[in-house]
């Protein structure tokens, strides 16, 4: 064979393994943030109550594009928009009000986007297409697309008009001018929406394979609506609660726990950042895996509860997971410290602290040392 023939007979095989790991590495970061992305931007849920207010000290760390706004509630973490997630929502907002669309209407677009795409216009891992269109990050759901995560396979839309946002709106919205007309339905081509819960009507547009998971954002959606439809600027939010002093851990614990806990208490104040992984540079899963690896563990970067045994009776040092997104799958995660209170990097707005477990809502734990 001549020696040209065989040099790129050799490369073939390499440039086929370079493009597998390069897909492989794409998915895995997907994954990375999607896992923390809902909690990152909206951490705070299952609240009765939802107000909105400005954030000066956010909005001057992240910049003019950055963080605008901080949703509060009683009692809970201030949980943080961005200006462009504000501009999505008033698309919604504005172009409900011309459609006629009432505020309870209004309300479920807001509940659908918040679960949907956390107020973002995703693209697709799995639809490369969908990647040339301005995005504001990267979903691996089928072929769903855009805010409201939206499908072309079912009949939805092309990908570059799912990847529109003004489009998203007009299509979950649908009625007589929808661009389905009728098909798939939108809001208000379904019957009788109005005597409907919010999280229902939602549902009969997706048809989401986990229906109840949109009911848990309505009073976010309703604060978000609220702050939006009277055209005032936010109050000034109060301050970010303060970090809690760490729990003394017990004489009873085991050595590897004690250590997760020391290096746990080590990371409180670090900054959260989506998909992270340095030192107090972390997303919730980065925080995880951190902490194990000093005590010499290696976890997976995500879904790190599946190398654990799920527990009811959780010991300092164990993992909580919270915002549950399907059958043994969780949005959240961080580490248990006992007397209802865990570790974790929470969200932009308070960073990695220690707080109290009833901030998030589906929690479970799990055994990651049998």
């Amino acid at each position: 064979m001549p020696a040209q023939a065989m040099l790129a007979a050799l490369a073939r095989p390499r440039m086929i393994v370079r493009a597998l790991v390069a897909a492989a590495t794409t998915a895995i970061l997907a994954g990375a943030f999607a896992l923390c992305a809902a909690v990152a931007v909206l951490g705070a849920n299952s609240v009765d109550t939802g107000s909105i207010c400005s954030s000066a000290e956010l909005a001057g760390q992240r910049g003019a594009g950055g963080s605008a706004v901080d949703i509060g509630n009683s009692g809970q973490a201030p949980v943080n928009l961005t200006a462009r997630q504000l501009s999505l929502a008033g698309d919604y907002i504005s172009v409900g009000k011309q459609l006629g669309v009432p505020r309870e209407g209004q309300i479920i677009a807001i509940m659908m986007a918040l679960q949907e795409s956390s107020l973002r216009v995703l693209a697709n891992v799995n639809v490369p297409e969908s990647l040339n269109y301005p995005h504001d990050g990267i979903g691996s759901d089928h072929d769903s697309l855009g805010t409201a995560q939206q499908r072309p396979a079912a009949g939805w839309g092309s990908v570059g008009e799912l990847m529109d946002p003004i489009y998203n709106v007009r299509a979950f919205y649908g009625g007589p001018s929808g661009p389905n007309q009728g098909s798939p339905r939108g809001l208000l081509d379904i019957p009788g929406w109005q005597s409907m819960s919010k999280g229902q009507a939602a549902q009969a547009v997706q048809v989401s394979a986990f229906p109840e998971l949109y009911e848990r954002w309505e009073p976010e959606a309703s604060a978000i609506v609220d702050a939006l439809d009277d055209g005032t600027a936010p109050a000034p939010c109060g301050d970010t609660p303060p970090f809690s002093a760490p729990i003394a851990p017990s004489s009873e614990l085991s050595q590897i726990r004690l250590d997760i806990l020391r290096f746990t208490q080590a990371g409180v104040g670090g900054t959260y950042v989506w998909g992270g992984t340095a030192f107090k540079a972390w997303d919730c899963s980065g925080f995880v895996q951190w902490i194990y690896r000093q005590a010499g563990i290696n976890l997976p970067r995500v879904e790190q509860w599946r190398v654990g045994k799920r527990t009811d009776h959780p010991r300092p040092g164990d993992l909580v997971v919270q915002n549950a997104q399907g059958p043994d799958n969780w949005g959240h995660v961080g580490i248990y410290a006992g007397d209802g209170m865990m570790y974790s990097a929470l969200n932009p707005s308070v960073g990695t602290l220690l707080h109290p477990i009833a901030w998030n809502s589906d929690t479970a734990y799990f055994d990651l040392l049998k």
